[in-house]
């Protein structure tokens, strides 16, 4: 009695998934330009939603077709135009009354509070893709951290960069103001723990597809 052949069990025309998604895939792309929000889920089950594309550092996940799964992702900014790049934003320092004139005078507890607090900010604006996950690493022209006393008890620290490159510098502007701001709590806290930082924003930008964008507060507001 012989026994029948062995039958080899067909292929998958599919070829196992690695995790990664498919090459040209625009679900799961991070180019500039694409991204979005998560699916909400209908009655009927889970409904895809299309994704906004102003969230650019999201995308669809790999996985099965019905899945409405949206990861992190770091934009793609290779094929974009080199412009020059500029912002300008700030925090402010809200301190109890009648300290803010002493702080400045150099009479806190660790001394003069402007250069140190320059230092960090403009450290700090360097070091910005260090700290923020998606943020690409910039070649930063300038840094410039500024202050101004706007009320009695209320010190403005601004923070100005530009470069020239392919993504704009609105986050390390931010980061360099914040930085500035903590680094004038670290040097006066001795004097209350009561000061505060606060309102961190972006006030102008330029450069790149957006152009440029000022906030109604650029001219002094608080």
């Amino acid at each position: 009695m012989t026994c029948p052949e062995a039958q080899e069990p067909p292929q998958s025309s599919q070829e196992p998934q690695s995790g990664r998604p498919p090459k040209g895939s625009q679900g799961s792309s991070c180019a500039a330009g694409t991204g979005g929000a998560a699916g909400a889920e209908g009655a009927g089950g889970t409904e895809e939603q299309a994704l906004d594309e102003r969230l650019s550092h999201l995308r669809r996940a790999p996985g099965p077709a019905e899945s409405s799964a949206v990861e992190a992702c770091m934009v793609n900014v290779g094929a974009k135009e080199e412009t020059q790049r500029e912002a300008l934003a700030r925090a402010l320092v809200r301190f109890p009354a009648g300290l803010l004139d002493t702080a400045l005078a150099g009479e806190g507890p660790k001394g003069p509070i402007r250069e140190v607090a320059r230092a960090a900010g403009i450290l700090a604006a360097k070091r910005t893709a260090d700290l923020i996950p998606m943020c690409h690493p910039l070649g930063l022209d300038a840094v410039e951290i500024s202050f101004a006393q706007v009320e009695p008890d209320l010190l403005e620290v601004r923070c100005l960069a530009s470069c020239r490159g392919r993504t704009g510098v609105e986050m390390e502007s931010m980061v360099g103001a914040s930085l500035a701001a903590l680094t004038v709590y670290d040097m006066t806290k001795g004097l209350d723990k009561g000061i505060r930082v606060e309102s961190v924003e972006v006030l102008q930008k330029s450069g790149g597809k957006s152009g440029e964008w000022t906030s109604p507060r650029a001219e002094g507001g608080v």
